[in-house]
């Protein structure tokens, strides 16, 4: 049940209607056991009083955590039969009022299945040393994990949390140099690099966009109602509309050009939300028109226009190359050699960043404009600027300096920490799956870029040998086979 996902009690019984009882999850599986003839639950039961208090509390805690402990260590087992893994974190949560990190592993098991599989949750610290510093101990010492065969390490956080996670890394890199650092491989590029700007204004945008995903997408009533706003809107493009109707319907804020598709969907959600609040045959309880209003009112802040506007133009430069970084193995090969033409373009917007923030900015505007929402800066500058004469701070100047200056600078940074020399390297290594083999034309040149891990291999003095054979086999199969 825990490999399962399934909670042994299934539910609160305190939302149950007086009188009624339903069995939980683990009373269910015994009932069924004993059902299936097993003779020694059956007396178990039969032969006790009704009220009889089989598990207690205590007793349940005590069973969960030994539930928990066989668990992990199983998959523990299985990560040191296998020696090499990469280690993974997802989102923080909230377990208990208290924010907890969720830790996987990635492994290659014994039946050469590539897998990754949770194996606890790590409490989450205020400090970014000390999380570190815990981060490894629980690793290394409490899960009995051997961190010189860790190969990889990623972090998918929010952005209030991407700089502490950065540390971890960092930190784990000093001890362990082949633990490199990399993308998570279920995550787009720009997604992540959007979650880990400096900028609250990024931060809040972010939840927003989530939050109006999260409200249509469990509701075929309500996605229906934006697909009837999306064919009002683009009656004179049909196609496009059938495109962005498509889009509504899938997960879209997980896409590499998510900006891009929520600026082209903006006036049809702005609508849809504004028709669900106002909606005069209350077609809509109290709880759905509230939310459509609060996020009705969010996605009208000038604040947000800017912010998505920004992204969207900024994230366009990395967009391809994100792309490629999840496609076949030779596309993310081939990516590995276009991150320098990606640098030099984010590196020219930046020495022209007057010029592309005035095109920004005047995008926003336009948008805005479209949408009858007023431009204005964030309230707290507003007020700052009250009474000071002297002040000469606009709209535009305001979002250059805050928004568009520390977005550029930090994705080029990003960019350059997450794709270090370490992690080209180990990219450089798919030169030698045979579709890749079969697009450098079998050139012998490409076996140095196994140096990194020629020492894992079992016998590393036979590489070039098995190459050559490789080499042949796969030059007479064909390129495309493999």
């Amino acid at each position: 049940m825990g490999k399962q996902n399934i909670p042994l009690d299934g539910h609160e019984t305190d939302g149950l209607p007086e009188g009624l009882f339903t069995p939980d999850n683990f009373q269910a599986l015994l009932e069924c056991r004993i059902n299936s003839g097993k003779e020694v639950l059956r007396k178990r039961f039969e032969t006790t009083a009704v009220n009889t208090l089989f598990c207690s509390k205590t007793q349940q805690k005590q069973m969960l955590e030994i539930c928990e402990s066989c668990i992990r260590e199983e998959t523990l087992r299985e990560v040191r039969d296998s020696h090499f893994f990469s280690i993974i974190t997802d989102d923080v949560v909230d377990l208990a009022g208290e924010e907890h990190l969720p830790v996987l592993v990635r492994l290659v098991d014994e039946s050469h299945n590539l897998r990754e599989e949770f194996v606890g949750f790590l409490p989450y610290e205020a400090d970014a040393e000390i999380l570190a510093l815990k981060f490894h101990t629980t690793i290394t010492e409490k899960w009995g994990l051997n961190m010189e065969y860790c190969r990889g390490q990623a972090y998918t956080v929010s952005s209030g949390f991407s700089f502490k996670m950065k540390v971890v890394a960092s930190r784990l890199l000093e001890k362990y140099l082949q633990a490199v650092y990399t993308l998570c491989s279920s995550c787009a590029l720009n997604m992540w690099l959007a979650k880990s700007v400096p900028v609250v204004g990024v931060s809040v945008a972010l939840g927003t966009i989530e939050e109006v995903c999260s409200f249509f997408h469990p509701s075929p009533q309500l996605l229906l109602e934006l697909d009837n706003v999306i064919s009002v809107l683009f009656q004179n493009n049909e196609e496009k509309g059938k495109e962005l109707k498509e889009i509504c319907h899938s997960q879209w804020t997980g896409r590499h050009d998510a900006f891009e598709m929520l600026v082209d969907l903006l006036q049809a959600l702005v609508l849809c939300l504004d028709g669900i609040n106002s909606d005069t045959n209350i077609r809509w309880n109290n709880y759905i028109a509230g939310r459509a209003f609060v996020l009705c009112s969010a996605v009208t802040d000038f604040d947000f226009i800017v912010t998505i506007v920004v992204l969207k133009n900024v994230l366009s430069f990395t967009r391809a190359f994100g792309k490629n970084l999840q496609g076949q193995t030779s596309d993310v090969f081939f990516a590995a050699s276009s991150l320098t033409a990606v640098l030099h373009s984010l590196n020219e917007v930046m020495e022209n960043i007057e010029v592309y923030h005035e095109f920004w900015f005047e995008e926003a505007t336009n948008l805005a404009t479209k949408l009858d929402i007023q431009m204005k800066l964030p309230g707290k500058f507003r007020r700052a600027q009250q009474g000071d004469l002297e002040s000469q701070l606009t709209s535009e100047s305001y979002y250059k300096e805050t928004l568009s200056v520390t977005t550029v600078e930090h994705i080029i940074q990003e960019l350059k920490d997450i794709f270090s020399e370490q992690h080209l390297k180990a990219l450089k290594c798919l030169s030698l799956v045979p579709s890749v083999m079969g697009q450098l034309k079998f050139n012998t040149s490409e076996e140095h870029h196994a140096d990194m891990y020629r020492s894992d291999l079992p016998n590393p003095d036979t590489l070039s040998a098995e190459l050559h054979c490789w080499r042949i086999k796969w030059k007479h199969r064909g390129k495309d086979i493999g």
